[in-house]
């Protein structure tokens, strides 16, 4: 796997590539935040933040308003990297996706998605009214290009897609963060290794999980479903005497 050779265009510090003409000071000011943001969390200063951009805290200020506009910022870059990586695996509304090359290639340069995943990390570990608004973005998103999947037929259609998209979201997110605990990187900065690691421990089980699946008939669905709405004569026979 890691052998083959990637296709994907050439990466900068924030993660996997960007439009080439998208190197306004305005984006490398992003950029240069979300990786810091991801290798050191959220308290660094702002002149911090400049300085790696290469740019005056003014000029930060005058493009994002404060820290917090540049963190809501860096919020909807790293859903937009998620929302295009996402639809490149799953398929897009037009039934377009990534051939297998292109998934091993992703795969064997899965490093480059090291301070996405940092930042996600960071957001969970921060907390707070931005961290809430971003995961709710996440779900949003996923919704949004699990819908473009069943429409393109990659995807089976849910009992209740919103449902699933917040589940499978809270799932990853919750995996991840669990896996982190259990096996603790030698340096926590480093996001490239972080996510090597974890796609070599996870990405059989999971991968093989989503297409396979693991029950091999629905009985307990059918059960799950009879519970929660039961027939109407179940329902008046349960119901109490007056």
């Amino acid at each position: 796997m890691r052998s083959v050779p990637s296709r994907t265009p050439a990466v900068d510090a924030a993660g996997p590539a960007h439009d080439p003409s998208d190197l306004t000071a305005r984006a490398r000011i992003r950029d240069a935040a979300l990786a810091r943001f991801a290798s050191g969390g959220f308290r660094v200063l702002l002149r911090t933040l400049a300085a790696d951009a290469g740019v005056s805290a003014g000029l930060v200020i005058h493009h994002f308003g404060s820290k917090d506009g540049l963190r809501r910022a860096c919020d909807e870059h790293v859903l937009v990297l998620i929302r295009e990586n996402k639809r490149n695996v799953l398929g897009d509304e037009t039934g377009s996706r990534g051939s297998p090359m292109d998934v091993l290639a992703q795969l064997s340069s899965v490093e480059e998605y090291g301070p996405v995943l940092g930042y996600v990390l960071r957001s969970l570990q921060e907390g707070g009214d931005l961290a809430r608004s971003f995961v709710e973005s996440m779900v949003e998103d996923a919704a949004a290009y699990i819908a473009d999947g069943v429409a393109a037929g990659t995807i089976r259609p849910s009992l209740d897609e919103t449902a699933r998209a917040q589940y499978l979201v809270t799932q990853s997110l919750g995996t991840i963060l669990l896996d982190l605990t259990l096996h603790p990187p030698e340096d926590p900065t480093d996001t490239g290794a972080i996510v090597r690691a974890y796609v070599d421990r996870m990405g059989l089980p999971s991968i093989e999980l989503f297409t396979e699946g693991f029950l091999t008939d629905r009985t307990l669905l059918d059960a799950y479903l009879r519970y929660a709405e039961p027939p109407p004569d179940e329902q008046a026979s349960a119901a109490p005497a007056p």
